[in-house]
């Protein structure tokens, strides 16, 4: 063996050794960079834009799936000849971001309205600029070959007038308005929130049966089962089904609202659920959305009984200044002493909470700025209805039209103060992040600017709009795929995307989500501490074999150690082997199978097959069991049959066929494992040698 593969070789395979250095490689030879790849002028794009993750966040399970799909993708493509572009970035994240910065104020005491906006916005800029990277940085380290020189951040000059001329072009078309709407408002962070910004948690709570008597026969009552009482002070109507028999004979006539003493209808509305409770429901139209739009329909007044701090209002006369559970209390035993309180059940509900602080949200009365979602929604609809945009797996489609076919008005103005100012005079609110983040696949790009680049070439906008790919989780399918689709059509008049990958969720071996509250979480660079990142990338997407719930294993690691350790000794066996064996890249390829001895012709035959199952299942997101069959391929037929055949046999062409091999195996496994084939590539006896990741995906026919 010659002195360098000796070196080379000498010891077990040491990530810890590699990594790092590989990495370096790829970032100086600039070819992260589309620009510098060895392509044609008229080389194919393939684009793809990483989701951005909050400036808050550091790298969990999901973030390192989601990204070594991403990975596997744009290195195939770069192998394959394309102008392959990953755009990384980070999001502003408006209400996490600025909950992160509070909370470190109060440890020093201080508030933001201590310091006033322009001070607390300043504090906002020093801590982004000391956190807000740490998760791009830990992509790094698990291998992500973005274009690290096109990082885009969402308060960025450029992408605020992005924001901003979208904002306009809506606004002048008549789809944003200013209106008094009920809302999601969590009186924690103080700002309204749209409906996908809810977490919902099931807890325990009680179904209280109410008793409202007729005005004209006090002796006859229509009950009412609700789980929030206290919301009954602001009600202005009961509704039922227009089919329920049981009321046929009361809808139009007066009921008197317990407490309140008020005269309200008894109406008939289509929404009313005539199996929930009694069938008839409370109407607070100023502290239910559902309700809200029930009393537009019918004309109902309005009545704000919970202000913005979740206190009791004026309008709730025996609660006023009370908080929201102390209020319930007191309405409770009001209508038990009045004889009105039927009668209570244990109830397991759910209840949303803010996503961000975990406060339970009310639903208030608010004046807020909405877009109008009818047309944009149809829009997003039509593109997937019509096959423009297909989803990856299939079923999800099913989620995406259902929000669109049912979805209302989009709130979009924000009562914090970190975000894109809604560029009005005079308003201080701040639009919603989705707002800003739903323009990403061409504000990202260069969005309004259309202006060519310099000596004439085309614009990043130009040559890689639209997207091919979008890979996401399927948390966020409404909250960003759609918006961004619309976003698209509306902006561009072009999908952003013509393939979304909805990747799985990773779950704690047990089936629990991984939470650090909860100590279910794993910290991704712990792993790739003790595997090594290529052998964590192999335990994730070895999980992927269609499952949309991955019950995350470690074991999964451990064998994708061990199959580095194995891929590190077949490398080895098969260069000591080849020693001073060197042949040209362009004559490589070309092997005269008909000249061969069966062993030869079988390996062929099956690295024929695997090279074209590999590629079809990566190109059909497949990624799984493409890693299986590659795996299969490389430890049973080349290592345990045809290198155990080849130790019998020093001939010239089983020299030809151990290289070849080898050479095909490294290419297949680079965008699954970029660091160790990397490596091994760079002893691998060709004399036109480049870097693997810009080497030439086999093909089957070579």
């Amino acid at each position: 063996m010659s002195q360098k593969i000796s070196d080379a070789f000498s010891a077990p395979y040491d990530p810890k050794k590699v990594e790092k250095t590989v990495y370096r490689r790829w970032e100086e030879s600039g070819f992260f960079n589309p620009n510098n790849l060895p392509i044609a002028d008229n080389a194919k794009t393939f684009t793809m834009m990483l989701p951005p993750p909050n400036v808050t966040g550091v790298l969990h399970m999901g973030h390192a799936l989601n990204a070594t799909v991403q990975d596997i993708l744009i290195r195939k493509k770069r192998m394959e000849g394309y102008r392959a572009l990953w755009v990384p970035g980070t999001d502003h994240a408006g209400i996490a971001t600025q909950n992160v910065v509070e909370k470190d104020l109060k440890k020093q005491g201080v508030s933001r309205h201590d310091l006033g906006r322009e001070k607390f916005l300043e504090k906002v800029w020093e801590w982004k600029e000391k956190y807000g990277n740490i998760i791009l940085d830990q992509l790094k380290t698990l291998g992500a070959s973005c274009d690290w020189s096109r990082t885009v951040f969402t308060m960025d000059d450029s992408y605020k007038k992005a924001v901003e001329t979208a904002f306009k072009h809506y606004y002048e078309k008549g789809l944003i308005y200013q209106g008094e709407r009920v809302i999601n408002w969590c009186t924690r962070c103080a700002t309204s929130l749209s409906d996908l910004e809810l977490e919902y948690k099931e807890e325990k709570g009680t179904l209280y049966y109410i008793k409202y008597p007729l005005k004209d026969n006090p002796a006859t009552f229509v009950v009412v089962a609700t789980t929030r009482p206290e919301t009954m002070l602001g009600d202005t109507a009961v509704a039922v089904h227009p089919d329920d028999a049981r009321y046929k004979t009361l809808v139009g006539k007066t009921l008197m609202l317990p407490i309140q003493e008020k005269e309200i209808p008894l109406i008939a509305d289509s929404a009313v659920e005539k199996e929930f409770g009694t069938g008839a429901v409370k109407v607070t139209p100023a502290h239910s959305i559902a309700d809200f739009e029930i009393g537009e329909r019918h004309r109902l007044p309005l009545v704000k009984v919970i202000d913005e701090r979740g206190k009791m209002t004026q309008e709730s006369r025996i609660c006023e200044g009370l908080n929201t559970q102390d209020c319930r209390v007191k309405v409770v035993e009001t209508l038990k002493a009045a004889g009105l309180l039927e009668k209570e059940e244990p109830l397991i509900h759910n209840v949303a909470h803010c996503y961000r602080c975990d406060k339970v949200i009310e639903q208030i009365l608010s004046k807020q700025w909405f877009v109008k979602m009818d047309g944009l929604a149809k829009k997003a609809a039509d593109a997937v209805r019509s096959g423009a945009v297909s989803f990856y797996p299939k079923n999800f489609e099913k989620l995406y039209l259902d929000w669109l076919d049912n979805t209302r008005d989009w709130c979009i103005s924000r009562q914090i103060w970190w975000g894109h100012k809604i560029p009005l005079e005079g308003v201080d609110d701040v639009l919603d992040t989705w707002f800003s983040s739903a323009l990403w696949p061409f504000a990202a790009l260069g969005w309004p600017s259309f202006a060519k680049a310099s000596e004439g070439k085309p614009s990043d906008l130009e040559r890689f709009y639209p997207t091919q790919v979008l890979s996401t989780g399927r948390d966020i399918i409404n909250l960003w795929v759609s918006r961004m689709i619309f976003s698209g059509l509306e902006f561009m008049r072009e999908i952003p995307f013509s393939n979304v990958y909805i990747n799985p969720t990773v779950l704690a071996k047990d089936g629990r989500r991984m939470s650090k509250s909860l100590g279910t979480g794993i910290d991704p660079l712990v792993l790739v501490e003790k595997y090594g990142a290529d052998a964590t990338r192999f335990g994730l997407i070895w999980q992927m074999m269609g499952v949309q719930d991955m019950h995350f294993s470690e074991e999964h690691l451990l064998a994708g150690k061990k199959f580095s350790n194995k891929l590190w000794n077949i490398a080895r066996f098969v260069l000591q082997q080849t020693e001073n064996f060197e042949i040209r890249n362009s004559k490589f390829e070309k092997i005269q199978r008909a000249k061969l001895e069966k062993p030869e012709r079988e390996i062929l035959e099956k690295l024929e097959q695997t090279i074209q199952s590999v590629h079809d299942d990566i190109d059909a997101f497949k990624f799984g069991q493409a890693l299986h069959t590659l795996y299969d391929f490389v430890w049973h037929d080349f290592a345990d049959v045809y290198i155990e055949h080849a130790k019998t046999k020093d001939t010239h062409n089983a020299k030809r066929v151990l290289s070849f091999t080898l050479a095909a195996v490294l290419k297949l496994l680079h965008p699954f494992m970029p660091f160790i084939t990397e490596e091994i590539w760079t002893s691998m006896p060709i004399a036109e040698k480049k870097l693997l990741m810009i080497e030439t995906w086999p093909t089957a026919s070579s």
